[in-house]
């Protein structure tokens, strides 16, 4: 009988390098990479080309959360999309187990703002308003 299960999605911590605090989000995406290509054709061989890798690229980072007011992080976002004072920060997503203890960790480097949204509001519906921020950045390691 198997004792390894894969652990599960939901038991995360986002923390800033710049910014104080350990920050509670209902979700992050974009901690994917995908190997950019170049096709090359070669003299004479005309049945195919040849395919070599180039570069790797990652999308944007998408941090979903719980609108907080007078927030550091927002208002770090808020300096870089209102006044193009962009200070690029590390970040670490770390995925906990149930005693909160680290099992993988991503060390996202030279993130900055390059989109801040809040959910649409609406009378009819009680809800918490969600705010989204999406971050550009250059690479993630894994620990």
């Amino acid at each position: 009988m198997a004792t390894h299960y894969p652990p599960l999605g939901f038991h995360f911590k986002v923390e800033f390098n710049h910014i104080k605090g350990e920050f509670q989000f209902q979700s992050v995406a974009g901690l994917s990479v995908e190997l950019e290509t170049e096709q090359v054709a070669e003299g004479g061989e005309n049945r195919f080309k040849h395919t070599l890798p180039v570069r790797t690229k990652s999308p944007h980072l998408v941090l979903k959360r719980g609108l907080l007011i007078n927030s550091e992080l927002a208002r770090w976002c808020k300096n870089a999309l209102e006044n193009f004072d962009i200070t690029p920060a590390d970040l670490t997503v770390t995925l906990l187990n149930e005693k909160h203890e680290p099992l993988v960790t991503w060390n996202v480097v030279h993130a900055w703002p390059v989109k801040w949204a809040v959910d649409d509001l609406n009378a009819g519906e009680s809800k918490v308003v969600i705010e989204t921020i999406e971050l550009a950045y250059n690479y993630f390691n894994i620990q």
